[in-house]
This record gives C-alpha cells, structure tokens and sequence, in this order.
C-alpha cells in the first residue's frame, strides 16, 4: 500500500507542467495572526521552448487559512514573458498547451498558462486563465514573444 502512494506520488510529479522559481513576494495587507497577504513574482521556464522564460506575478491569501494551504487565492495575477535565448521550436508544437500550472486552492483551483503559436506571425502566445473544476474565472491576462535571431544566430 505504501510502495503503491509513493509510485503514485512520484508518477504524478513527473506528469506536473513545468515548476515554478520564486522570485520573491511583497506584503499587500498584514495579518495579525498567520502570514501576511502577499503579492509573489515566479519564474517559468518553458520545458519545450528553451530560451522562453515566463514571470507570473499572482496574490496570495495570507491569514491562519493562508499559513496552513486552506484559503483560496483570488484570480488575481499578471503574465509576462520574453525570448531569454535562442529559440529553436520543437518539430510537433501542440496548438494549445498547458506549460505552467499553479494551484491556488485545495479545492480543485489553479491558475494555467497555455502557450500557442501564431504561426503567421511567427510569434509565440502565452496565456494565464483562472480554472475551477465546476466554473472558470475570467480573469485572463496574455504575454507574446516573437521570435527572433539570438546572439547573431
């Protein structure tokens, strides 16, 4: 029973999108008891694009909820994403495709970032929504990255 959580623990940690690097956060509104409401910047590489890196600004539910992982962050958040380096785009390039995905409620809440591909334009589109399993946000916000030579390359 044990080995079986573990195999099934780790199986999904290899499924997960890409992870996120915290950058760092700053305090919005300070909580007497729990920790602070916050604002936190983090950083996505994306797995399939190397020299795309994304920064997702998202508020985060302080409190004695927010210290133990019980509250639910608001759909509140910011996406920018820019060329880091060469791009060299993989030969099958799905048309919608989740990258990064970040929970923000024990209740089945996340924030997901698609990535597409405007192929006309030559110019990749990043977009963060707000999803519940019963109903969405419409919290949206969208970053483009053309690509361009890097480095004379």
């Amino acid at each position: 029973m044990k080995t079986a959580a573990l195999l099934l623990a780790a199986f999904s940690i290899l499924s997960l999108p890409a992870t996120a690097e915290e950058i760092g956060c700053a305090t919005t509104t300070w909580k007497l008891i729990g920790a602070n409401h916050r604002v936190c910047i983090y950083a996505y590489d994306d797995p399939k694009i190397p020299g795309v890196t994304c920064h997702v600004s998202q508020a985060r539910t302080g409190g004695v909820k927010g210290s133990f992982g019980l509250a639910e962050d608001p759909s509140q958040f910011s996406l920018a994403c820019r060329q880091i380096g060469p791009i060299t785009l993989p030969a099958k390039l799905s048309e919608d495709e989740i990258v990064f995905s970040n929970d923000t409620s024990i209740f089945f809440k996340e924030t997901d970032v698609h990535r597409f591909f405007d192929h006309k334009r030559n110019v990749l589109i990043y977009m963060a929504i707000s999803r519940k399993i019963i109903e969405g946000a419409p919290a949206n916000a969208i970053s483009t990255v053309p690509i361009q030579p890097w480095g004379g390359k």
